[in-house]
Order: structure tokens, then sequence, then C-alpha cells
């Protein structure tokens, strides 16, 4: 995600509320995240970065092939900079990730602000008040916030982000469903795997020494992307969006 808003007494929208911004977003990334699963209903799938050094460069790979984790039910289409009508469509609770392109940011995890200074991307330093709000009814759905400044509070349901393992430890938000559309979809992150054999309930999880690399290289003036999607999905859209080739 790139640019996010900050909302009265709302740390971080997870988004922002334009699908497709007035520059196309994929011609000016120079960053790209691409994940491909075997199909629809894959578990894992591979990581790979690319980075260019214009919109009129070729995309190069940076650092080896990564192994992730997805959603317990695999994937389904999401709400980024792309749209499709096709089927199957992410909805809220489903236990699948999001396929599509999405922004990425801001990082998040446990340490303080002075112990993340290395990463580029704007940071949220997590605290026993910061819940990712899962809640279709409330005003704050699809969003990071701060209880104790929330005057009144009007979810049911969220997650508390300061947890008692490592899996929030480092993580990104992917822009998945920025418009915050009741019921699309929320909270949708790059985080901490706990194991490979450990699916998600519809984030992209990793080896936490991997995302750490990621962290230290992404960048925002680089406008990063997460491309997301089912191999053969990935190769019907290549070309049309001058992406990198598959991992």
């Amino acid at each position: 995600m790139l640019a996010m808003r900050l909302v009265a007494l709302v740390l971080f929208v997870l988004g922002s509320p334009t699908m497709i911004a007035a520059i196309d977003p994929l011609r000016i990334s120079r960053q790209c995240l691409v994940v491909v699963a075997p199909n629809w209903d894959a578990k894992t799938g591979v990581l790979r970065a690319f980075e260019r050094k214009s919109s009129r460069s070729d995309w190069q790979t940076r650092g080896p092939a990564v192994p992730v984790v997805l959603g317990k039910k695999g994937l389904a289409w999401g709400r980024g900079l792309i749209r499709l009508n096709a089927s199957p469509q992410k909805i809220e609770g489903d236990n699948k990730a999001p396929a599509g392109i999405f922004r990425l940011g801001p990082a998040f995890g446990y340490a303080r602000k002075p112990a993340a200074r290395w990463i580029k991307l704007a940071y949220l330093p997590l605290t026993k008040e910061t819940e990712g709000i899962d809640d279709p009814r409330s005003r704050y759905y699809n969003k990071l916030v701060d209880r104790s400044k929330v005057a009144k509070v009007d979810w049911r349901s969220s997650e508390q982000m300061l947890r008692d393992d490592i899996l929030y430890k480092w993580g990104v938000v992917v822009a998945h469903n920025p418009a915050g559309t009741p019921g699309a979809g929320s909270c949708i992150f790059l985080h901490v795997w706990k194991n490979f054999g450990s699916a998600t309930a519809g984030c992209t999880a990793m080896p936490e020494r991997d995302l750490v690399n990621l962290l230290r290289w992404l960048d925002p003036a680089a406008n990063p992307l997460l491309v997301q999607m089912p191999r053969h999905e990935y190769e019907a859209v290549r070309a049309k969006f001058q992406l990198p080739a598959a991992p």
C-alpha cells in the first residue's frame, strides 16, 4: 500500500480509498513481490522479489525464491489495483488469501520506532491497544486502531495485534479492500510464519529472516506492489500488465 491517510483516532487505514491512481501504479512501480501458487486451493506458494531502475527497464530478480504459506482455504480474487468479476471472490472469514495486485505498506511490528529506523516504509509500533478491526458493521472495518483513543467502540470482532508469539513481530499491510467495503475481507498482511505447515486466515506468511530482508529493501519511493495469483492466472495477465516472469 502506498499513502496511508490518518483518520481521527485511527493509526492507519489499510489502504487508500482510490482503487486506481491517476498515474498507473503498475507503470511507475520499481519494486514488485510476486507470489504464485499451484492452483486456487493451494495453501503454499513461492515469493520472488523483482526490481527495475525505471518503468522502461526490464525487471530483475533480487534475492532467492522464498517459500510462503497462504490461506487455509487457498486464494480468491481480492480488491486491489485490478478488479475481476470472476470467481472465486474473497469475502470476510473465508480463510482465503487475496489474489490480485496490491499496494504495500505501512510496516508494523513489536519493536519501538527507534529500533525500526532501518525500515523505509512508514512504520507502526504495535501496542496492547492496537487492534485490527474485522467487524463489517464497524466504521473502523479494515483498519488498525488504537482502542484507547476511540471514544465509542462500535466493533464486536477484532484481532489483538500485539501477540504472545512471533507472527506479527514484523509485518507489512497489504492494501486489499482499501475502500473498506463491508464483508469484502480485512486485515491482510505479510507476516512471519509459524512454520511451513501452518496456513493462515488469509495472509501471506514466510520465515522471519526473509521478511526482514524484504523490509530492509522495500522503499515507498519505488511504489512497491504485491502480485499474488495462481500460476495459470498470473501467466494469463503477465504480458498485459508487463509483469516479471513467474518464479
